[in-house]
């Protein structure tokens, strides 16, 4: 039998060891349920690592965040909402779950984030049309800020307020202010695969405590002040578990070491990869620090592209092409969208390396040996 060469996985989950312990109190305790004092420790660890500009309500999946941070914005049946087209789906499919239409937005090649004046097109086209969008999606992609001053002013010029998809972003920062606390509403992802994780789980941010409370209340089944069950208004059962917000503080107290480990894997493939023929890194444009929650790679082509992800493959290393952009989804396929090309030739040209902070050098060194070995034959 031919021994499996070990997995090196795309970006895996790396408990600090402390979380067993909030577990068991959540178990000793009996609070197996969707409140408790976990859930209150994990929103005030958020809240303190964004030095309280923030306030937060730890919910189920970032998807669920992203639903109700629609919902507290009004957006409704037949609303438009602008949307980075470069993203992972759960950045637009709460769209439609309130029934309105997305609106895709290409992307940038300095941040590969929405351009900011396809943006300002699409809004202009659309209040021609006497069609005022309802909000704006903006995705910090891969942990990259998105150009934030310029889509803060085009939000102020329209008064269209931008939510801040920081799913892949928590601990990012932009102009020193971490990415989750930039626009009127943040959303974070807890995500197997994200830079902390829960399990799953997310949060939405807001910097006012009156939405805070509304988002909790949605996110409880809307039940109203009674002695019985008593619902004026229809809720969601999306609160984060107890059990799974213990993780949750265990996993803060160690993200600035994960944010470093992760910056640590980008310079050690840039420095290995940089000078062969072709290949480019996403830069960090000036005020800009990302997470590099994944580090993505740039060849010349997709066939050379394909030519080293299905190497890796072949070795039993997890890589993944650069997200298919959402005006390219069948899905949407009849949504209206502002292409420039950029997304598209990002997708078939990127590819995700290995990320994870609990990566070790001989791991990092087999995926670049590998990578070399496949483009210098």
């Amino acid at each position: 039998m031919i021994a499996t060469k070990e997995k090196i996985w795309l970006s895996s989950p790396h408990m600090s060891g402390d979380e067993e312990h909030y577990i068991k109190e959540a178990f000793r305790t009996n609070w197996i349920a969707p409140l408790g004092p976990n859930v209150n420790g994990f929103e005030h660890a958020i809240a303190n690592f964004y030095n309280h500009s923030v306030k937060p309500a730890v919910l189920s999946s970032g998807t669920a965040s992203i639903h109700l941070a629609f919902k507290v914005l009004g957006v409704g049946r037949g609303d438009l909402v602008l949307c980075q087209s470069m993203t992972f789906a759960a950045s637009a499919n709460p769209i439609t779950y309130l029934g309105a239409n997305p609106i895709f937005i290409d992307s940038e090649r300095e941040t590969w984030n929405a351009c900011p004046e396809l943006l300002e097109r699409a809004i202009l086209d659309a209040m021609d049309k006497g069609r005022k969008p309802k909000a704006i999606m903006a995705v910090h992609l891969y942990g990259m800020p998105y150009n934030v001053a310029a889509i803060a002013s085009i939000s102020q010029k329209y008064g269209i307020p931008v939510i801040e998809d920081s799913a892949e972003a928590l601990g990012s920062t932009y102009l020193g202010i971490p990415c989750g606390s930039l626009a009127d509403i943040g959303i974070l992802s807890f995500n197997g695969n994200k830079i902390i994780t829960t399990s799953g789980g997310g949060a939405l941010l807001s910097k006012s405590q009156a939405v805070r409370d509304q988002v909790v209340f949605l996110a409880t089944q809307a039940r109203d002040e009674a002695p019985h069950y008593e619902h004026s208004q229809i809720g969601y059962n999306y609160r984060m578990s107890n059990v799974l917000a213990g993780i949750g503080i265990a996993q803060m107290d160690v993200l600035p070491e994960r944010v470093e480990a992760r910056r640590r894997n980008f310079e050690y493939y840039k420095c290995q990869l940089s000078d062969l023929p072709g290949l480019e890194f996403l830069s960090e444009p000036e005020g800009m620090k990302s997470n590099r929650w994944l580090t993505t790679l740039l060849f010349r082509s997709f066939e050379e592209r394909e030519k080293v992800r299905l190497a890796l493959l072949e070795e039993n290393i997890e890589s993944r092409p650069l997200w298919k952009p959402m005006h390219l989804q069948k899905v949407f396929r009849n949504e209206l969208k502002y292409e420039n090309g950029i997304s598209e030739d990002l997708f078939s040209r990127g590819l995700c390396l290995p990320s994870g902070s609990d990566l070790r050098d001989v791991d990092l060194m087999r995926i670049v040996d590998l990578i070399k070995k496949n483009l210098e034959r």
